[in-house]
């Protein structure tokens, strides 16, 4: 079934429940009862402790930082000589985020670019633009793109846009999904990679083939690229020839590129200038911006060169962790997933979506992991089984493998 936005919204509230049900150890032990924010806070302090008392990680990155760690990378900016330090700072967009706009439509083999303080509206903007050109405010794009269901439905309650999902399976839609839609739409959005779907990615040849059949209906093509700089991988193709499909791309400059913050739009000049007074109306014309564009400037000079050596410890990675969950006798690890099962990004577990797991009787089957360490826990009307059905000892990593259920969410 084809979700609306509603649907989005009540997902939301799921979790946002599944949330508030999560207390620690010692909440439970103590009886202690603290708000919402206060128990997302207390979560975060201990994840922040934990990884920076780790001897290894998988990835350390910048924001998890000290406010001096985070300084010391302007030092090192200043010290790569990106940019004459010695002219005037930026105001209101001029300068360094001048120079910055100018650097980021090279890469992305586009005719100029704007700098935005968030990714947010940077596409609200973009597609705003597109739907007065085209006529058609409907945007087509994926149930879980990052605008449905981390945005509180800005396109529709902002921007005047009308989302419409052309799939609901968990990978981006298919040229013949695109071609058979049942109505209109003046823009195609694709994030790349769909990255509430396990960060997926189409082939190349998928690609073309779903923007063609865009622009056999005559709607325009946009790129949600917030980790489009470390796809050029798995395409196979340099960044310019990917942003090439799109008539317009969005990029981050801290996701992956460990910058400070913003981002920028690509695209036609024309469409550009337009964006600019989007942005000033939006208030995205900020007064200074001179720490977040050095930073970006240094990431793109310093990190985007190492971005493939990454994608490819990753994914050594990903194969010693196949290896060893098949290895612990995981059920499902190590084969190809089935059409009704997917990879997580996470374990290299098969996990089943929950479309395909509920029972006939509607209420919630209640199945003892196969290789969880506490598969003898009680299991009474107040638990509920984890969405993976196997795991590495000791793991505790989503989906949880146990989580008290509110009272209102019990069956019966």
């Amino acid at each position: 079934m084809i979700r609306g936005m509603s649907d989005t919204a009540e997902q939301g509230g799921q979790r946002a429940g599944a949330e508030r049900d999560e207390e620690s150890p010692g909440e439970q032990l103590s009886g202690e009862r603290v708000s919402d924010d206060e128990r997302r806070k207390r979560r975060r302090e201990r994840r922040i402790a934990a990884y920076r008392g780790a001897q290894h990680v998988l990835a350390r990155p910048g924001f998890l930082g000290t406010l001096r760690e985070r300084l010391a990378l302007l030092d090192e900016a200043r010290a790569l000589d990106l940019h004459d330090l010695d002219e005037p700072s930026d105001l209101y967009g001029d300068g360094i985020v001048e120079a910055l706009e100018e650097k980021t439509a090279g890469l992305l083999g586009m005719e100029a670019a704007a700098f935005f303080p968030t990714g947010t509206m940077a596409q609200q903007v973009a597609l705003r633009c597109w739907a007065g050109r085209t006529g058609n405010p409907t945007v087509a794009l994926h149930p879980l793109a990052h605008p449905e269901v981390h945005e509180r439905n800005a396109f529709s309650q902002v921007s005047g846009l009308r989302p419409v999902h052309v799939t609901s399976e968990p990978r981006l839609p298919t040229a013949a999904e695109v071609r058979e839609f049942d109505e209109p739409f003046g823009a195609l959005m694709l994030e790349l990679p769909l990255r509430d779907a396990g960060f997926v990615l189409p082939s190349w040849e998928e690609l073309t083939e779903v923007v063609e059949a865009a622009r056999e209906r005559d709607a325009v093509v946009h790129f949600d690229g917030a980790r489009l700089w470390e796809s050029t991988v798995h395409f196979g193709r340099p960044l310019a020839e990917i942003a090439g499909l799109a008539d317009s791309v969005y990029v981050s400059f801290y996701k992956s590129l460990d910058g400070f913050g913003g981002a920028a739009l690509a695209g036609p000049k024309t469409l550009v200038d337009e964006a600019k007074a989007w942005r000033h109306r939006y208030g995205g014309t900020v007064f200074q911006q001179f720490p977040t564009a050095l930073s970006a400037l240094a990431g793109l000079e310093r990190e985007l060169p190492r971005l493939p050596e990454y994608v490819a410890h990753a994914r050594v990675v990903a194969a010693a962790m196949r290896e060893g969950f098949a290895a612990a006798g995981c059920r499902g690890c190590g084969s190809s997933p089935s059409r009704r099962t997917r990879t997580s990004s996470r374990s290299g577990c098969r996990t089943t979506p929950t479309s395909s797991r509920r029972p006939r009787s509607g209420r919630p089957r209640r199945r003892k992991p196969s290789c969880s360490p506490r598969a003898g826990r009680p299991r009474g009307r107040g638990w509920r089984t984890p969405r993976s059905t196997c795991g590495p000892p000791g793991w505790s990593g989503r989906p949880r493998t146990w989580r008290r259920r509110s009272p209102s969410s019990r069956p019966g």
